[in-house]
């Protein structure tokens, strides 16, 4: 019975259920179903669209498909935030403020300062011949660059994991909305916008004795570019802003990440052939010859499988073709990104692992007006951490369950070890 022949034999009571499971733990096979069978398939209060054209569509009328329903889940924890706005003014002049700050001509000076954090976890792993690749070393790294680049240390490392992981949980995992996963994003909330006001006047101060010493190099973090930055003050872009800003970084950059690594290592490691082209490409001087391998991978366990959005008003999707459909306005409309990455109408052989696929057919940033903020940095940290693992020598992966990616029942992986060469410490006799 296939999954559409499920669905419509299940009792009506089922069915957002068992489209929540298999979307989790099938959603390749669903998804190519749905393509070739109901590419925009209505359930009762919501549409999933499966096509890349239609998701393509979808976001790139944010007029139409908004992002209100990230509001309640935003704004308790940083107040009115660009990302769960449209076509606002808070939208338009934070994302370009941000922007400004989180400069491209960074992402050399990141890419080396993660690939020496990845570093330094490895060495202390290696002589145990293994690595737990998610709290060791995805969390370990985005949470050191949460610091040297962001300009964010936190009261300590496991309240900054903490948040990040609680915020990230309730604002896009949270599809249920389970009270639980709220109040402790809530919770998160209250203590990381406490922290921050308390380091935002501190940094100011930093910053202004700093200023008086001629010829010192100001401080190149996130944080206090911002603060150095002088706006007009009708731009109302105060000291409020730039918290709310802030801690968009922290959320962000954490979880996304750690998921990101430990899913393109078990993509690559789990294909003998893949594995050994992206080892020598690991080695070659230029970190940038591995993306493409990264990226591939990624698009065989993406981080989100789709993201979700609100129908403002009535419109009619893939006008013209056999899959018109009408959406009613209040309809919360999933577009699936990770089927868009596999549609054989705009990717050749999607079942294959092919490198140097186009760029925009990858959507693991998202597309259109919300893309991720957070891109440039991305791209440089994920490829260049995957990067120093693959140099190890031996690293591959263990038997199942240890070596495969454990989420224990939550939505970002929490156990992932590998194995590596434990260094040679043999001294030579006498």
């Amino acid at each position: 019975m296939n999954y559409l022949e499920q669905y419509g034999s299940a009792p009506e009571s089922e069915r957002a259920a068992l489209v929540g499971q298999w979307i989790r733990t099938e959603w390749r096979p669903f998804f190519k179903e749905l393509r070739e069978r109901r590419p925009v398939f209505a359930t009762p209060g919501i549409t999933l669209v499966t096509r890349f054209a239609d998701v393509i569509e979808v976001l790139s009328r944010e007029q139409v498909f908004s992002v209100r329903l990230y509001v309640p889940r935003m704004d308790p924890v940083v107040g009115p935030f660009m990302l769960a706005r449209d076509g606002t003014a808070i939208n338009w002049r934070e994302k370009g403020i941000m922007q400004a700050v989180l400069r491209p001509e960074d992402a050399q000076r990141v890419g080396e300062l993660v690939g020496g954090f990845a570093d330094e976890a490895l060495e202390a792993a290696a002589p145990g011949g293994r690595i737990d690749v998610v709290p060791c070393l995805g969390r370990h790294v985005a949470q050191r660059l949460c610091d040297a680049y962001f300009g964010l240390p936190g009261p300590d490392p496991a309240s900054v994991l903490r948040w990040s992981r609680a915020t990230q949980c309730d604002m896009f995992k949270n599809l249920a909305d389970d009270p639980a996963v709220h109040e402790a994003s809530l919770t998160a909330g209250r203590e990381m916008t406490a922290y921050l006001a308390e380091l935002i006047p501190r940094r100011q101060a930093e910053l202004a004795d700093a200023s008086t010493c001629e010829g010192e190099v100001p401080p190149q973090d996130i944080v206090s570019r911002l603060l150095r930055t002088r706006l007009p003050g009708e731009l109302g872009f105060d000291d409020r802003r730039i918290l709310a800003n802030v801690a968009g970084l922290l959320i962000g950059g954490i979880e996304t990440t750690s998921q990101a690594v430990a899913q393109v290592l078990e993509q690559i490691l789990l294909r003998p052939d893949v594995r050994e082209a992206a080892v020598a490409a690991a080695m070659d001087d230029d970190p940038g010859r591995l993306a493409a391998y990264v990226w591939e991978a990624l698009r065989f366990n993406p981080i989100n499988p789709l993201v979700f959005r609100y129908c403002e008003t009535g419109y009619r999707l893939a006008a013209g073709t056999p899959r018109e459909s009408v959406i009613p306005a209040g309809t919360i409309v999933f577009a699936c990104t990770a089927s868009a990455m596999f549609d054989e109408v705009v990717l050749a052989e999607p079942e294959n692992f092919r490198l140097h696929r186009p760029d925009f057919l990858r959507l693991h940033f998202g597309y259109g007006h919300h893309a991720c903020l957070g891109r440039l940095v991305g791209s440089a940290v994920i490829p260049r951490v995957v990067r120093q693992v693959l140099r190890r020598p031996g690293v591959r992966l263990l038997p199942p369950p240890e070596g495969s990616i454990d989420f224990r029942g939550g939505p970002f992986p929490e156990r992932f070890v590998i194995a590596l060469d434990a260094p040679d410490v043999t001294t030579p006799a006498g």
